[in-house]
């Protein structure tokens, strides 16, 4: 009988405890990667929030379309339906435009601003490694030869608006996800 109890208090302690446990983080820092969708959505409906929409289009699935004007981003994914995600884009004169291809990819990457931008803004560092206060947010998508990224931000209330140097700016939570769905050599445009 003391058995029976000993092995039935064991059980509801694993069932309790798998209730609360949380699965672990891809990356350390990932944990710090709030304002993902459900934050977002919540506060701010659909506008914000990424998903699924119809979107013909003769590009191959896996094309990343940007779409400066309506500050969202588009993730073919065949038959005539893309992944939407809402971007911060560059201010006037600083839009990202073109078509390329995604020549890397990396979690909390490193920041170094270009001689450009220190010479605009003198009070950022000159390098920062990767994290949660780094700009460069959680991930960083890296776009040909050039200095443009379509990236994470640790000011997510930025998506929505022009106000970058000219990268692609996103919430944590939905470069990670876009991060997890794209390849090197993708077609960006």
């Amino acid at each position: 009988m003391f058995a029976r109890l000993l092995a039935g208090g064991a059980c509801a302690v694993a069932l309790l405890a798998s209730l609360f446990a949380t699965p672990a983080a891809a990356h350390p820092y990932d944990r710090y990667a709030g304002g993902g969708r459900s934050f977002f959505a919540s506060l701010f409906g659909p506008s914000i929030a990424r998903g699924v929409v119809s979107y013909p289009t003769n590009h191959k699935a896996g094309t990343i379309i940007v779409s400066t004007a309506q500050r969202r981003l588009y993730l073919v994914l065949g038959n005539g339906q893309a992944m939407s995600y809402a971007i911060g884009v560059g201010k006037a004169g600083f839009a990202w435009s073109g078509v390329t291809q995604i020549t890397d990819k990396r979690e909390w990457p490193d920041w170094t601003p270009p001689e450009q931008m220190l010479r605009r803004r003198p009070d950022l560092p000159h390098h920062m490694a990767g994290g949660p206060d780094n700009p460069m947010g959680a991930r960083g998508i890296y776009l040909g030869a050039s200095l443009y990224r379509i990236h994470g931000s640790n000011e997510p209330d930025s998506i929505g608006q022009a106000t970058s140097s000219g990268c692609i700016r996103m919430t944590n939570q939905d470069v990670i996800d876009l991060y997890s769905r794209v390849n090197i050599g993708a077609t960006v445009i």
